[in-house]
């Protein structure tokens, strides 16, 4: 009964914007307010999970969408996105961007969270895609896979993290492992997939539209990549200076400040407004008009996101991975392909990659005690499962549909199979280093 509740409330989600022509964000609130009395929460609890709901998925990712789209408008609007369009395609050329796109969204995906690389990256995919006048699925791909994998497999994103813990399995070993399934997990995800996307058409937001601008007006070289790429290196040094000094007491503190993606975005934002902006002649005035009409442009976005977590909430708060769980426990299988199939499931059900990781690894926690498993590969094969067929439950899945200006079944054709490959690639991957390793 649970499963057929979750199944009617996603098709009628599905209807009330595609037929309905609902804005997606009143669509979801009546959605999850229905789901909520179908399974069963109290009355009086429901708009307190739709609030709970909205108010968790927004939290810093607001400031973040927010403050990344006002970068992201001056970097096209200064011309440092056309700077590094072309320099990017005299290096790589025509032939190998795309796996140019892949591997920087690979490096920028280690340490960046995966909604702070998406927001971060779209201005440089926008600025490639306007001046190759390729299809931007096609070439925002391969980047956006290697963010979603380095997500879903490696430390020290959230989800692969708190699993490691949860197996006692080693955190060096499971990011080595890791990187030896992401690669082909990304190659065929990226760079392979969309080459049968070619002929998808998009509009991109217009916000990050690079205005003709001649070439001995624009930024230097330098200056357009330092800038549009500061929150990126600012995340990178902090992430990294742990590892290199030891810090204790107020310093740790400081460095757990100026290392917060929130903090990071804003001091790069101010940078970036005297770079590219006050540098090259604009009044402050200007630039704050632009910034007005960047958050303009994102603000139903941010909507829809929120609606995704309200709806997320009332299937955690009504008890439907436990239900799910109960369901799948008692299948006698690998265990590797039990991880990952609990995983699979309770992401296609409930949305959120991080949920369905921790929930699975609960559920399966027992069994790994009875059966000899690579915790590092159990690690693996459920951060694969959890990242299993994003659709219309995900705000993964309506960031890029709304980014990318895509209908619902263009979006499901390419974001929701490119993350279904990479889910299975992922479990291909865990179970050829099974045979060696395990």
């Amino acid at each position: 009964m649970t499963i057929a509740i979750i199944l009617l409330s996603l098709i009628l989600l599905v209807l009330l914007i595609t037929w309905g022509k609902f804005n997606p964000f009143l669509a979801f609130l009546i959605v999850s307010i229905m789901t909520g009395l179908l399974l069963g929460i109290p009355v009086t609890e429901i708009t307190k999970s739709v609030k709970k709901g909205i108010g968790d998925m927004l939290g810093e990712l607001v400031i973040i969408i927010c403050v990344g789209a006002m970068l992201g408008k001056l970097v096209a609007d200064s011309g440092a996105a056309k700077k590094i369009s072309d320099v990017l395609m005299k290096v790589f050329g025509r032939k190998y961007f795309l796996w140019a796109m892949m591997v920087t969204g690979f490096i920028v995906g280690i340490p960046l969270f995966y909604n702070v690389g998406f927001v971060l990256l779209i201005p440089l995919i926008f600025s490639v895609v306007y001046q190759t006048k390729l299809p931007a699925v096609y070439v925002g791909l391969p980047m956006l896979s290697a963010l979603s994998v380095t997500h879903g497999f490696l430390p020290p994103h959230p989800s692969p993290t708190a699993l490691v813990a949860q197996f006692n399995a080693n955190l060096g070993l499971t990011l080595i492992y890791g990187i030896i399934i992401a690669i082909p997990a990304i190659i065929v995800a990226g760079p392979v997939f969309a080459q049968t996307l070619k002929k998808l058409k998009s509009e991109p937001l217009q916000t990050f539209l690079p205005k003709d601008i001649p070439a001995d007006q624009l930024p230097g070289t330098f200056n357009s990549f330092i800038s549009s790429l500061l929150p990126v290196i600012l995340l990178l040094i902090t992430t990294v200076i742990p590892f290199v000094i030891e810090t204790k007491g107020m310093a740790h503190n400081i460095l757990l400040f100026f290392s917060d993606p929130v903090i990071v975005m804003l001091i790069s934002l101010l940078i970036i407004t005297f770079t590219l902006g006050i540098t090259n002649g604009k009044k402050l005035k200007t630039i704050m008009e632009l910034y007005g009409d960047a958050v303009k442009d994102v603000a139903l976005i941010l909507l829809i996101v929120a609606g995704a977590g309200a709806l997320k909430q009332v299937f955690i708060d009504s008890g439907v991975s436990a239900a799910i769980g109960n369901l799948l426990q008692g299948i006698s299988i690998n265990p590797l392909i039990l991880g990952w199939l609990i995983a699979a499931i309770i992401r296609v059900c409930l949305g959120s990659a991080t949920v369905a990781g921790l929930t699975a690894a609960s559920i399966i926690l027992p069994v790994m005690s009875q059966a000899h498993v690579n915790p590092n590969l159990m690690v693996l094969s459920i951060g694969a499962g959890s990242l299993m067929f994003s659709h219309v439950n995900d705000s993964g899945f309506w960031m890029f549909k709304e980014y990318f200006n895509l209908s619902i079944k263009d979006t499901i054709r390419s974001w929701s199979l490119m993350e279904t490959i990479v889910a299975i690639m992922g479990l291909a991957g865990v179970l050829s280093l099974n045979i060696f390793i395990g």
